[in-house]
């Protein structure tokens, strides 16, 4: 048995077009493929080393016959393409109904009446919007006249940004709560109400803060999170982790305000003893670069990424695994700012291991049946375990 679990979620990060794809709109997306070919090539060496560019072509990553881990992909047995339907299938849940969206029309005037009569706060915006541009477009007036500025994206979201000192945390916070009570409706119900505080004085000084706080909706049933915290094993996350999943299965929480300071954390959990799984999400690739469409910037946090990961190696024990993963695609080449539905990358690393191919795998769910069969604790029924597989 291993004793340390690692999952980091490259949040975003997929690895090429999917049987599914094309009823997505996405035939086509290569999220890391397409940020190499659009830069000129990208240097991963810890990565490279892990066997990543054995998965797809990767201009600057080349695949090679000794890899120091065992690498694989895996196809989305659920039904969507966003955050929460990724990270509930890697623990054991299969969505068959895709959370509600209002990209293309904003929300519903009767739930915007609704929550402006139970917030008691105007609403300015109402569409799916960037979350800086919708503050440079609508910050001032907000400060002006105390409206919320709503707005959505292609994630099944409900953002609420309001400035911390002009309308209050707290009073954003109740908010926010408002509406993850009047999205319970099945009319309205989207995966997640965020709330977004920002500090600043002009459309150009505006700054969201470390602040934002996630009102999820909880699994729809007991997950491997759940299963391994009845089992009085620890379960650490880091990041979004806690929200994505509403609290549910988590033993310890740790908020974080970038990629590296993500990686940060987990060196200092990797320095202490448990016993366990610690989830790590990494958002900036999506929240930062792949909305965004910044190639650029998207390798740049890559390369970064590649550098911490090097740095948390030495702290790895012989009975230690690490899982790194995604949780969907988003190209930042593709057309629009939706995420692409993509394989997603697996890649397996010990200090006790040797190396193989982990082929194609057909759920997410294969990463969590493989901790449940570490920790002997009742799996899900979806998945299977590659825990023999590795040797």
């Amino acid at each position: 048995m291993y004793k340390r679990v690692f999952l980091v979620v490259m949040d975003s990060v997929g690895c090429g077009t999917a049987p599914l794809s094309h009823l997505y709109g996405d035939d086509g997306a290569n999220t890391i493929k397409h940020i190499a070919e659009a830069t000129g090539g990208i240097s991963l060496p810890t990565l490279e080393a892990f066997g990543y560019g054995n998965l797809t072509p990767i201009p600057g990553v080349a695949a090679v016959s000794t890899p120091k881990a065992y690498y694989g992909r895996a196809d989305e047995l659920s039904t969507g393409k966003d955050t929460m339907t990724g990270h509930f299938e890697m623990v054991g849940i299969h969505t068959t109904k895709p959370f509600k969206t209002f990209t293309d029309t904003g929300f519903p005037k009767e739930l915007i009446d609704l929550l402006e009569k139970k917030t008691g706060h105007k609403i300015i915006g109402n569409k799916a919007a960037s979350g800086t541009e919708i503050l440079k477009e609508l910050g001032e007036e907000h400060i002006r006249t105390g409206a919320m500025i709503v707005y959505t994206s292609a994630d099944s979201v409900l953002q609420i940004a309001c400035h911390e000192q002009y309308f209050g945390l707290e009073e954003l916070y109740r908010c926010c709560a408002t509406a993850r009570e009047i999205c319970l409706d099945e009319k309205y119900k989207v995966g997640r109400i965020i709330a977004r505080p920002f500090v600043g004085e002009t459309a150009d000084t505006f700054k969201r803060t470390p602040n934002r706080h996630d009102y999820a909706l909880s699994p729809a049933h007991e997950t491997t999170l759940d299963a391994l915290k009845q089992a009085k094993y620890d379960v650490i996350s880091i990041g979004k982790i806690n929200d994505i999943f509403n609290t549910c299965g988590i033993t310890e929480a740790h908020k974080t305000v970038s990629n590296h300071h993500g990686m940060e954390t987990l060196n200092e959990i990797a320095k202490k003893d448990f016993t366990g799984l610690c989830f790590l999400n990494l958002v900036d690739f999506d929240a930062l670069y792949g909305h965004r469409r910044d190639p650029q910037g998207y390798k740049e946090c890559l390369e970064e990424f590649d550098k911490d990961l090097a740095s948390f190696l030495p702290l790895m024990k012989k009975d230690d695994l690490l899982m790194i993963t995604a949780d969907h695609g988003n190209d930042p080449t593709w057309t629009g700012t939706d995420h692409t539905r993509e394989y997603v990358p697996i890649l397996v690393y010990s200090p006790s291991l040797a190396f193989g191919d982990l082929g194609t795998r057909s759920t997410f769910a294969d990463l969590g049946q493989t901790i449940a069969e570490n920790f002997q604790v009742e799996s899900q029924n979806i998945g299977t375990s590659f825990l023999k597989e590795l040797k």
